[in-house]
């Protein structure tokens, strides 16, 4: 799967998706960090990726609309890299299974 994640969160859950196989970039390493929701969106869709984000703007979007991005809403509050990464490592496959599946909204909370 490819993933576009949000400013709200860490370049390094690029890393930690890459590390499980997936390609990920981030919104400030592709001249979006300060763009409003729609060119996000828009790139999105266009490159096939699922956003990742906090953004309840987004999670809107994909109840909204069926066309568009699969999107990854990530509800756990704000904390360390680490505390994210070691919340989603047991869901993971569980989040992985139901974008496979073709859900275009997972919220994780």
């Amino acid at each position: 799967m490819r993933f576009l994640v949000d400013t709200n969160l860490p370049r390094a859950l690029c890393a930690w998706l890459r590390a499980r196989g997936h390609e990920c970039t981030h919104v400030l390493d592709c001249g979006l960090a300060q763009s409003a929701d729609t060119p996000i969106w828009r790139r999105a869709a266009i490159e096939g990726e699922v956003i990742v984000s906090k953004d309840e703007d987004f999670a809107d979007r994909a109840r909204q609309t069926a066309a568009g991005p699969a999107v990854l809403w990530l509800r756990t509050g704000n904390g360390t890299s680490r505390k994210l990464f070691a919340g989603l490592d047991p869901i993971w496959s569980i989040v992985e299974a139901r974008l496979q599946a073709g859900e275009r909204l997972v919220e994780v909370r």
